[in-house]
């Protein structure tokens, strides 16, 4: 049937040949973000198409619709069409989450809403990414959401910016729009301090420069976007990074049948950035004290070292006090610790913030009540000018500043986004109501 018929045509892509050694490029996430009609829908659509990830039930359905609408090609965009129903209908506005393989990678795909109104939904998507497609209709050039992203972009610390020129069979593939696409957007990236930035002209509706190259661009000598996706580094591989352990749980066994248990004194985490090996010496915070790493487990069994985004269990060589909320750092590469932070700050509650109340700030496992400070300046999205502000609307951007009860071990987010970044939280309704990257 059409189900077992979907599942070879998923498998195909993925499956690996007998004696065949392919490689692993570990998993990359990555944000697509356009004005509306510049063709992300259908941009999604053509890598799921062309990477052959798509069951052959959900082609054969996008490509009856595409027929019944009088449509003489497949409409990819249908693949997304459901989210944007729902925005179209005020049912939910959320960012969506596209999964797929090549078989050397695999890749998670975050939608995020392009209007300025969902600008918290973005910073949500961003926070994650280790790459954005900045999509411009070739037709139309650099607009005020190309500016609005790509500053987003750039202050959530994504590492590397792809700017999609799509629509290029519109501009009958020529290559004098690209050239000034590329030209203005280059000088506005400097202004803004983006480094790395990629320009890529394609057809997301043909399929030129997606996976395959097509016969349109012959002008253009440079990767497809796939070739980008494929060799991108993933963002803990890009420096080397300090090792940051926050401790979210103490794991004390209770088990009178094993007496080897009596003893034991686990700590529960995940790795936020670094890499850790048996024998190490470590300092645990706020206390200070020093030691070394007796053991690395996973579910059990023993392993010699823990690098970033696992989540591993901590055994130290000495009896030190340590709870939820304490962090485990190598010595001599310490934190900043201090109960005040200046931060650039996301608003995303629809309730204004205000400076008289109290916030509860959650800073990786550590709570702390923290009170405004002081608003340095209010971000204009649009055109990234700086201006006074005594409070903070939904979807306002601006430097801040808090005050904290207890401390907290952070860096810059621009060093490390697992300790660089915070929540704000309303106590009284539990609601996530800001979202902070430390300066």
């Amino acid at each position: 049937g059409t189900t077992q018929e979907g599942r070879l045509f998923l498998m195909s892509a993925i499956e690996k040949l007998p004696g065949e050694s392919l490689p692993d490029n570990g998993l990359l996430r990555f944000l697509t973000c356009g004005s509306v009609d510049d063709g992300k829908s259908t941009l999604i659509g053509r890598l799921l198409f062309d990477s052959k990830t798509i069951l052959a039930d959900t082609l054969h359905a996008i490509e009856r619709t595409s027929a019944k609408r009088g449509l003489d090609m497949v409409d990819l965009s249908l693949l997304t069409d459901g989210l944007q129903a729902e925005r179209e209908q005020g049912i939910t506005i959320d960012v969506a989450y596209r999964y797929f393989t090549t078989g050397t990678r695999k890749y998670i795909i975050a939608d995020a809403p392009g209007h300025e109104q969902y600008t918290r939904n973005m910073v949500t998507a961003a926070s994650t990414a280790d790459l954005a497609i900045i999509l411009i209709d070739a037709r139309k050039g650099v607009l005020t959401q190309t500016r609005r992203h790509s500053y987003l972009a750039h202050l959530l610390g994504i590492p590397h910016i792809v700017v999609a020129v799509n629509k290029m069979d519109l501009v009958d593939y020529a290559q004098e729009p690209f050239a000034a696409i590329a030209a203005e957007y280059l000088a506005f990236a400097s202004r803004l301090g983006i480094a790395d930035v990629r320009f890529l002209p394609m057809s997301a509706l043909r399929g030129d420069m997606i996976v395959e190259r097509g016969e349109h661009l012959h002008w253009y000598d440079g990767p497809t976007l796939l070739d980008i996706l494929e060799t991108a580094p993933a963002i803990h591989g890009a420096h080397a990074e300090k090792f940051r352990f926050p401790v979210q749980y103490v794991c004390r066994p209770q088990d009178s049948a094993n007496p080897e248990l009596h003893d034991y004194r686990g700590f529960m985490g995940r790795v936020e950035s670094g890499e850790l090996s048996i024998g190490d010496a470590v300092t645990v915070l706020p206390s200070g004290r020093e030691t070394s790493v007796r053991d690395i487990q996973v579910l059990g069994e023993s392993f010699a070292r823990a690098i970033a985004e696992q989540s591993v269990t901590i055994l130290l060589e000495d009896e030190i006090d340590v709870s939820r909320g304490d962090m485990i750092v190598k010595s001599g590469e310490l934190p900043t610790i201090g109960k005040q932070i200046d931060a650039m700050l996301c608003w995303l509650s629809e309730s204004p913030l205000d400076p008289r109340r109290k916030y509860l700030l959650r800073h990786t496992t550590r709570d702390s009540k923290a009170m405004l400070a002081g608003i340095s300046f209010r971000v204009d999205v649009n055109t990234m000018e700086q201006q006074p502000a005594e409070r903070l609307a939904m979807n306002d951007i601006a430097r801040v500043r808090f005050k904290l009860a207890q401390p907290i071990f952070a860096d810059p987010y621009a060093e490390s986004r697992g300790t660089g970044a915070f929540i704000v939280i309303d106590e009284s309704s539990n609601n996530t109501v800001g979202a902070g990257m430390i300066v």
